[in-house]
């Protein structure tokens, strides 16, 4: 008797998917009237949903390559599960009973020394993870400021320092150079999905994220709950980073500071030594009591900008004979992180 209504309930709810992939098309035209904030809800979810959007990221996926996730999944299998379980991914969706997988956890040396956590979802969690990138990420390029350069398109490193070199050249010779503990393994979670409430209404697409986030971690054999932090190693981990930071963009912003920041790394530039080390005291005090991120008071430092270090730059000064007014400088290394 028990197994009977473990079968009845399997089917009801396979039955209720079915029902709801049916039904999508004519409940959003009988919803998208009720208000503008209704109709903007059923536009994005319709959007990360489309065929043509999971054809893009099903490539890009592909494209990007990587190692297989806890499943075992390659990228070159990918294309052939989409043709056979697509539909069933979908409707896995729009229920609401898509599950993520755990990521699996790797580590990386840094530059630096030290080791960088990574965590490698599995292809078809990459896969949705970069369908809703695909459609949340023009919507923020359109509000992140233009002091932000790490993980946005038409945008680079060298750009970064060619910004570093204007303002020095604008009179700012000295840098606050914040260093943020741990940053993508400390990202908190409520505070995180407090922000993307700012742009995004669709509770479905918000509840999607969560599950992202809250997928957990297989290190080895051992299951880890993630309570916090946006593992880096997932489509949509860079954008939540700078929607998180972004934060700090507007509060830089608002206080009439000229800064420059490519993903977590920011550096502030103002005109004496005095003024850096009260920006530091402040904006320490902002980012740990308001936005509960960690700085690293040790490696956190106010220095002049010819001594510098940023994204694998430093910059000097040399002579010019055909731009006397102007400091010239010089573009000693470069490597990226």
């Amino acid at each position: 008797m028990r197994q009977s209504q473990k079968t009845e309930t399997k089917a009801d709810r396979q039955g209720k998917i079915g029902m709801e992939v049916q039904q999508y098309s004519g409940a959003r035209s009988s919803a998208v009237s009720e208000n503008n904030v209704r109709r903007d809800t059923w536009r994005l979810r319709e959007r990360i949903l489309s065929n043509k959007n999971l054809e893009q990221a099903c490539k890009q996926v592909r494209k990007n390559k990587g190692a297989a996730g806890i499943d075992g999944m390659t990228v070159q299998d990918l294309t052939g599960y989409l043709i056979e379980h697509g539909d069933e991914l979908k409707a896995q969706l729009v229920a609401g009973i898509y599950r993520p997988k755990p990521v699996k956890r790797v580590e990386i040396p840094k530059p630096n020394g030290g080791m960088r956590k990574l965590g490698i979802p599995t292809v078809t969690d990459r896969t949705v993870q970069q369908m809703v990138a695909q459609v949340l990420g023009p919507i923020y390029e359109r509000r992140f400021l233009d002091n932000s350069y790490g993980f946005r398109p038409k945008r680079s490193a060298h750009d970064t320092i060619q910004r570093c070199i204007d303002l020095y050249d604008q009179g700012y010779h000295c840098v606050v150079d914040f260093d943020l503990k741990a940053y993508f393994d400390t990202v908190n979670h409520d505070m995180l999905m407090k922000f993307l409430k700012y742009e995004i209404t669709d509770e479905w697409t918000l509840r999607l994220i969560r599950k992202f986030l809250t997928s957990g971690v297989m290190n080895g054999q051992m299951f880890e709950r993630s309570e916090q932090g946006t593992p880096q190693g997932g489509p949509i981990s860079p954008l939540l980073a700078n929607v998180y930071l972004h934060e700090l963009d507007k509060e830089l912003t608002r206080r009439g500071h000229e800064f420059v920041r490519y993903a977590d790394d920011c550096n502030i530039f103002v005109k004496s030594r005095r003024a850096g080390e009260r920006v530091l005291r402040s904006i320490s005090t902002f980012l740990e009591k308001k936005l509960k991120l960690t700085v690293n008071q040790e490696k956190s430092r106010v220095v002049a900008a010819t001594r510098m270090e940023f994204l694998g730059f430093s910059l000097w000064r040399g002579a010019s004979s055909t731009k006397a007014k102007y400091l010239l400088f010089s573009l000693l290394t470069f490597h990226l992180h």
